[in-house]
């Protein structure tokens, strides 16, 4: 397992840091096209799990807020907000592809996935893209497209691929990057690493929307710094709207 970390200087700890590239092709239906497509998607029996549903922190990385499973292959890059140096979001790089996960206090008697897509749909659109909401293998997700040049300076859009989790208490939210957006066969391993997540909501009193609290692993091996992606605009996928990852 190997760890790294990248530093961002952001005004709100909430706000999304997805960087990942994925490939300018036509979505062929990632996930909506599944034998689970369409069908209420069922998350404690799937997953991701509440820490009361499966509380076993055996094989899996502990970072505070998410365990994530020790998958072969798996890197982490953890990110760091600059201001306050607090991590807030952790993305999983497996087999060329991408996921960024955080995870939120959500209320106990509603959901927020709903209102969320909403609010994603308005940002893309601010910024003449689309959005496709659709049924898919976990649930109803976002396709979101903007128009974006490329670094070769050809036309392009970017391209996000939203899921959101309702759980007790909590919200967790995934952005798919690379080939796990676009394409069946490769999101399926980036899915099944999503659905074993668990989240510790804690019992601490938090406001809904407020960011749950992530920390290094402890005896966490360090890894080189990746290179800088090229600058992408923020975003605070609670309030404002989605940073499209830039594809070619």
């Amino acid at each position: 397992m190997v760890f790294g970390r990248r530093k961002k200087n952001q005004d709100d700890a909430a706000q999304s840091v997805a960087e990942q590239e994925a490939q300018a092709t036509p979505a062929t239906g990632a996930a909506a096209d599944g034998p689970a497509a369409g069908a209420a998607y069922d998350r404690a029996g799937e997953g991701p799990f509440d820490e009361s549903e499966q509380d076993t922190a055996s094989g899996y990385v502990d970072l505070g807020a998410l365990r994530i499973h020790a998958t072969e292959g798996l890197q982490l890059r953890l990110e760091v907000e600059e201001r306050t140096k607090r991590v807030i979001a952790v993305t999983l790089d497996l087999g060329g592809s991408t996921l960024q996960l955080q995870a939120f206090a959500a209320p106990r008697t509603e959901g927020l996935w709903d209102e969320i897509r909403e609010q994603i749909g308005v940002s893309v659109g601010s910024q003449g893209g689309t959005v496709e909401a659709r049924p898919g293998r976990l649930g109803t997700e976002l396709l979101a497209k903007v128009p974006a040049q490329t670094p070769d300076g050809q036309a392009g859009y970017r391209v996000a691929r939203f899921v959101g989790i309702d759980g007790p208490r909590w919200f967790l939210r995934g952005v798919f990057g690379g080939p796990a957006a676009i394409d069946d066969a490769a999101a399926a391993p980036v899915e099944e690493l999503f659905r074993s997540v668990v989240v510790i909501r804690g019992d601490l009193p938090l406001p809904p929307r407020e960011l749950l609290q992530l920390r290094v692993p402890k005896d966490a091996a360090a890894a080189p710094a990746p290179p800088q992606a090229p600058a992408q605009p923020d975003f605070d996928p609670l309030q404002r709207g989605p940073e499209i990852t830039e594809t070619r």
